[in-house]
């Protein structure tokens, strides 16, 4: 059985050229500034005021515990020394802790155990490209940041034949944790309540492995946050294609524990502040995700 690790191992051969442009763009060679992410890292000034606002307990070491999910690039990935996490969600979070008067410092966690490290206190904040939902918010405070759908990718050409809104049968690769589970698993229990075959759900702990998975034919498609599926096809050099259109867009948000609502309250501050300096769309341009950039961020939205 294959460990993940492992699994990306087998994947190499069919994924290396997409593997060294992706490990190009993350070393940011000078040669390659075209690429996601290359370039100076974007900063943002101190705001007095805010860091006076961040709760004595949080600010008295002026570090910031960051959970994240470090396989999800161009979200939040590790660069190439295999320990620094970089990524458009850490290059705009390190703007927000700055304004804060605060240092980020990261610590790699697989993806469903962030937000219960957030309620634990292991974590001061979670920052991992997490869709608010209804029932996240009933564990943990949300500051909106970012607008992202859900989007499928398969192999060029699409030679298994996926069909989005008939994928019965099919093979489909997934993250484990992520609002895509849900999606899919509701879509197999249509195929199952329609008389055909259910939809073969591989759920992966890294969704490097679930891109993997889909470049070597393991499985026949994938789906993925929105900017994250377009990052893997083009760094895949012609492997993977997007199948279909972005759907369900909905708002990321910074996880903050349930009894930290002073401490929320100043991240969505600290979040309009770098919107109204200009290092949030100097981030998101940085790595090519302006799209989804929003105009204003929320404590708590509706979800």
């Amino acid at each position: 059985m294959f460990t993940p690790h492992n699994r990306w191992r087998a994947a190499l051969g069919v994924a290396g050229a997409a593997m060294l442009t992706l490990s190009l763009a993350a070393c940011g060679e000078k040669e390659n500034t075209d690429q996601p992410g290359a370039g100076p890292s974007v900063t943002a000034a101190a705001d007095a005021a805010l860091a006076a606002k961040v709760p004595d307990a949080i600010k008295a070491d002026g570090v910031l515990k960051v959970g994240t999910d470090s396989t999800y690039a161009p979200a939040e990935f590790l660069d190439a020394d295999g320990k620094t996490v970089i990524g458009f969600d850490v290059e705009l979070f390190n703007a927000v802790s700055q304004k804060l008067g605060l240092k980020a410092e990261y610590e790699s966690a697989p993806f469903d155990s962030i937000l219960p490290g957030v309620d634990s206190g292991k974590y001061e904040i979670g920052v991992s490209s997490f869709t608010i939902n209804a029932e996240r918010l009933k564990s943990v405070n949300m500051v909106s940041y970012f607008s992202a759908g859900t989007q499928w990718a398969t192999k060029k050409g699409n030679p298994a034949g996926v069909d989005l809104e008939n994928a019965c049968g099919k093979k489909i690769a997934v993250q484990t944790g992520t609002v895509q589970v849900d999606d899919i698993t509701a879509r197999s229990k249509k195929c199952i309540d329609a008389g055909k075959p259910a939809i073969k759900i591989d759920q992966y702990q890294a969704q490097s492995d679930a891109t993997a998975a889909v470049v070597s034919g393991k499985d026949d498609a994938m789906l993925a946050d929105s900017p994250v599926g377009a990052y893997a096809v083009k760094q895949s050099s012609g492997q993977l294609a997007l199948l279909g259109d972005i759907y369900e867009s909905a708002p990321y948000g910074y996880a903050v524990k349930k009894d930290q609502q002073a401490f929320a309250e100043v991240v969505k501050e600290a979040v309009q502040a770098v919107i109204a300096d200009g290092s949030y769309k100097a981030a998101l341009q940085k790595w090519g995700v302006d799209g989804g950039a929003v105009t204003s961020a929320e404590l708590n939205p509706s979800a």
